[in-house]
């Protein structure tokens, strides 16, 4: 009798943990509904317009930085990102038929941009930065989509598979990973913002991914934040061996001294009296601030200078005070920095010129995190490349010439001095970024769109 009930029991339990893991297999494998479905578009409806404006639209998103590598063909893939789960390689997207997207229809390269899925329900890992494409209006991917299909050249090049484990590397948790995480709908107008403001903030949202760098991220890798209601949306970040600023209103490790002016400046050139591109924000500046219009630029200036600083977490704010290394030599670092320093950054710590930047203020001199004082130290700067022209300065790597200490010494002087009031550095610090890093390469990826 006992043993009946149970199974009785056992049979009722049965099904709707049945119902439960049929609802799980659906919802981790089907294709999300795209807009673009109907009505029905085609490679022969794509025109030249459309195609110059998905150019442009390439541009804002910046797709070659991933998608591209050194002496490749643009946007063949083959660039490897290293994730805490393993290593993944970026995707051949040309329209080659047989290795790219050729064979994509619009509303499959709608689902692979804005919702991370591919033809078949194959789940795209995050480092592709859907979670902000989300945001992209269906004008724009539709005008990426005739660029891709009509302005990029096939290229016939398979791709790498990745060295995730299994079952690391199953892809169907990715879903859940994106319903917890992502906000599918594209960028809604703010009725309380004007439109320079709205288009920044859809630029900065979407297109631009800002946030996939400038957003620090939560314990599932997850942006804390997707847009300007979230108090940790573009606050600044570690990634990648980098100290991603903050890019809010914040007077020492934001934007809090710079106007929109000068924002514009420095995504228009490379540079303003403030700083001087570097680290990974040199690849976004050699194939896509650079080219954004000025109406865009400001827009996204103004946007920015509407998101508010955090005095708690940014701390008292700097100021310049006045100091000289050269009646110091004896302190530890003083002597490195009047040597290997000073000829560029001045004594004073108030740089040269527009291409070599203060020292004194510098982000990288007043934020906890010493990931880009040390890396830039060690690694040197890339070529920054403006209007084609390459740069005639570079920050030089001093890997061969300084030791870990004397790096710790001399970083640790310069975040102390002229107002700078940031940690001091230590030499095991520096030795564990020297054997997680490279010299910056003087061969960046410039790509000719046409």
């Amino acid at each position: 009798m006992n043993n009946s009930r149970f199974a009785r029991t056992a049979g009722w339990l049965a099904v709707p943990c049945l119902i439960a893991a049929g609802l799980l297999a659906w919802y981790v494998t089907r294709e999300p509904v795209s807009p673009l479905e109907k009505p029905p578009f085609s490679v022969a409806d794509i025109d030249p317009g459309l195609v110059t404006r998905g150019e442009y639209v390439a541009r804002l998103s910046d797709c070659v930085a991933c998608h591209s590598v050194p002496g490749g063909a643009p946007f063949a893939g083959g660039l490897e990102m290293a994730t805490p789960l393993g290593v993944i390689h970026a995707t051949n997207i040309t329209p080659d038929a047989d290795t790219g997207i050729g064979r994509y229809s619009l509303a499959d390269f709608d689902r692979a941009v804005r919702h991370g899925v591919a033809p078949g329900g194959r789940r795209l890992y995050p480092a592709m930065p859907y979670p902000s494409y989300a945001k992209l209006s269906d004008d724009d991917v539709r005008a990426l989509y005739g660029f891709f299909m009509k302005g990029v050249a096939p290229v016939k090049q398979a791709n790498q598979q990745s060295s995730i484990p299994w079952p690391l590397n199953l892809r169907w948790p990715i879903a859940m990973w994106n319903g917890v995480f992502v906000d599918a709908e594209p960028y809604a107008s703010k009725p309380s913002q004007d439109a320079q403001w709205n288009r920044g903030a859809y630029l900065v949202q979407g297109a631009g991914h800002c946030g996939s760098c400038h957003t620090p991220r939560g314990l599932a890798f997850n942006e804390k934040a997707l847009d300007e209601s979230g108090q940790p949306y573009l606050a600044g970040a570690l990634l990648d061996g980098w100290y991603a600023p903050s890019l809010r209103d914040d007077h020492n490790t934001g934007l809090g001294r710079w106007n929109e002016a000068e924002i514009v400046q420095f995504l228009k050139t490379g540079s303003n009296r403030h700083a001087v591109v570097y680290g990974s924000m040199t690849e976004a500046f050699n194939n896509s601030t650079q080219f954004m219009s000025d109406e865009d630029l400001s827009a996204i200036a103004h946007y920015l200078k509407s998101l508010p600083g955090d005095p708690q977490r940014d701390g008292p704010p700097w100021q310049y005070q006045q100091a000289s290394a050269a009646p110091s030599l004896d302190s530890p670092g003083a002597h490195t920095y009047v040597t290997r320093c000073a000829s560029c950054h001045g004594v004073d710590g108030k740089g040269q010129a527009e291409w070599m930047p203060p020292l004194a203020g510098a982000t990288s001199a007043l934020a906890k995190e010493q990931a880009s004082a040390i890396n830039i130290t060690l690694n040197g700067s890339q070529r920054v490349v403006a209007a084609g022209v390459p740069d005639a300065y570079r920050m030089p790597a001093f890997r061969e010439q300084l030791s870990d200490q004397q790096i710790a010494e001399v970083l640790t002087f310069m975040r102390s001095n002229w107002g700078n009031q940031a940690s001091a550095v230590d030499a095991a610090s520096v030795g564990k970024l020297r054997e997680h890093t490279d010299p910056a390469s003087s061969s960046p990826i410039i790509l000719q769109m046409r």
